[in-house]
Formats: C-alpha cells, sequence, structure tokens
C-alpha cells in the first residue's frame, strides 16, 4: 500500500513577470516501510517536493495522496489537521521557537491536537527528548543548545507527532 502518492503534479511560482517550474508532470508512489533518499542538484526541486509531500505547500496541478486520501485541494486548516496527526517534519533550519525550550518546542505542535491529553503531551516530550538522547537539555532554549542537539529538538519534535 503506498503512504503517499503523487500523480501528475506540478508546480510552479511566479518571480514577478517570469514563471518558474519547479516540478513538471511528476508521478511517484512510496510504499509503506520504504527508507528512501531524493538528491539532486541545487534547484531541482527537491525541497519543493518534500514540502508538496508534507503538506506544508499545495500543487499548481496534479494531486497528492497520503495514506490513500486527496490532500491536494484540502484547505490550509485541513492540512494543518493532517500535519498534527500523521506528519512530522524536520526542516533544514529546524524552525525551532527561540524563545520556548526543547521540551517546549516538542510540545509546541501536540498542542493543536484534542485528542491528546495534557499528561499524554508531557509522556511524548519527555520520552522522545529521552530517546534522542537530550532529556537533561528539557529546559533549555535553542541558542543554549548546539547545533547537533537542536537538530535532534527538531527530530523529537517530528516522532512526538
Amino acid at each position: 500500500m503506498s503512504v503517499v502518492r503523487i500523480e501528475h503534479v506540478f508546480k510552479e511560482y511566479q518571480l514577478g513577470e517570469q514563471t518558474v517550474h519547479a516540478l513538471n508532470d511528476i508521478t511517484w508512489s512510496i510504499d509503506a516501510g520504504v527508507f528512501l533518499a531524493i538528491s539532486g542538484p541545487s534547484g531541482s526541486g527537491k525541497t519543493t517536493l518534500l514540502n508538496l509531500i508534507g503538506c506544508i505547500d499545495k500543487p499548481t496541478r496534479g494531486k497528492i495522496f497520503i495514506n490513500e486520501e486527496d490532500v491536494s485541494e484540502k484547505s490550509a486548516n485541513e492540512l494543518a489537521d493532517l500535519r498534527s496527526h500523521s506528519i512530522g517534519f524536520i526542516f533544514q533550519t529546524f524552525n525551532l521557537l527561540p524563545v520556548l525550550s526543547a521540551a517546549e518546542n516538542v510540545e509546541y505542535p501536540l498542542l493543536r491536537r484534542t485528542d491528546i491529553s495534557k499528561e499524554e503531551r508531557k509522556m511524548r516530550v519527555d520520552y522522545f527528548l529521552d530517546i534522542v538522547g537530550l532529556s537533561q537539555f528539557a529546559n533549555h532554549r535553542p541558542n543554549q543548545l548546539s547545533g547537533g542537539q537542536r537538530q535532534r529538538v527538531a527530530i523529537a519534535r517530528a516522532l512526538a507527532i
């Protein structure tokens, strides 16, 4: 079964008068349990593709299915709900909130979920910070952590979802 299926996807951006064709007619599927790497030169569309799969952006044309559900036409709120329940995303720049501690950064996306109690959120935060070896840094803010530690906070945040 495909966990991600992309059918004839195009993504275009407007830069002033110029149209940038970031993705052109991509058809692809990823089966459950498959690990893969996406590689290519700078500007080849890797990040654009991941932003579409991660429901951070929408295709110009074509369809994207996550767990057999068409997400191509969902609203921003529907996509936010989907991300909070099903998609963990680790950004290149980690996107940690500087005013929050490591634990609060891990917990932050869970606050949107009404199906998880405060106790469950705390358990997930503690568990995943422990998994990435950062339990003792739970109360540290991002500027008090090394680059590798910030990356591990971002990984814990993605796993906690």
